[in-house]
């Protein structure tokens, strides 16, 4: 169940939620009031009417905007992660893992929530606590594609972190690109040409001991 379901689910005005439940109740507010409007539009009062609470009980989870903000991005950033390292041990077929990879951009980026907007068309990224999460999320995405590339080429560390920084901003920028196009191109298809485009690039290392490249 998807933080905005759990919103959906537990909305009602005066029920008592365990505090776990509430908390995710109080995320989904939030996150729907950030995507909609934007963490500098969006106000606290926003949030507790989306949530049915009032401002003490939002409060009593979560001190300010800013912790609700950087919860949601934790929550989020982390989704994206485990995505990219679920699709890299999908398979050992290096050519399937990098569409799985693709797609799994695409599927971030294609969420209802719309959360991926928070990470990365934050209108928050001069905030210091929200720059070092999106880092990382490029980062520790880019560090489990390198751990695939360093193994099977035997290239060093340094050179197969590039190309997996490659990898990972040419889904993210792509799949992006593709959510706010017109979509004539449906997903699937859109996944197997940017596919298809990372695959010939990468193909053309040699597998670590071996003189055969891949095709």
């Amino acid at each position: 169940m998807t933080a905005i379901e759990q919103t959906e689910a537990a909305r009602p005005r005066g029920t008592r939620l365990p505090r776990r439940a509430r908390r995710n109740q109080l995320l989904g507010a939030a996150q729907e009031v950030f995507v909609a409007q934007g963490y500098h539009a969006a106000a606290m009062d926003d949030i507790a009417e989306r949530a049915g609470v009032s401002k003490p009980v939002l409060y009593q989870h979560f001190p300010g905007k800013l912790d609700l903000y950087l919860a949601l991005l934790d929550q989020h950033c982390e989704s994206l992660i485990q995505s990219v390292r679920t699709a890299l041990a999908s398979t050992t077929d290096n050519k399937q893992r990098v569409r799985a990879t693709m797609d799994a951009y695409f599927a971030y980026v294609e969420d209802d929530g719309g959360a991926f907007r928070l990470v990365f068309e934050s209108d928050l990224t001069n905030e210091p606590a929200v720059r070092e999460r999106v880092d990382k999320v490029t980062n520790d995405c880019a560090e489990a594609i390198c751990d695939v590339i360093a193994e099977d080429t035997g290239l060093s560390r340094a050179e197969s972190m590039l190309l997996a920084s490659g990898l990972g901003g040419l889904a993210q920028v792509v799949a992006r690109s593709w959510l706010h196009s017109d979509r004539s191109v449906p997903r699937d298809q859109a996944v197997q040409l940017l596919a298809s485009l990372a695959w010939r690039g990468i193909a053309g290392f040699p597998l670590h001991g071996s003189e055969q490249q891949q095709h």
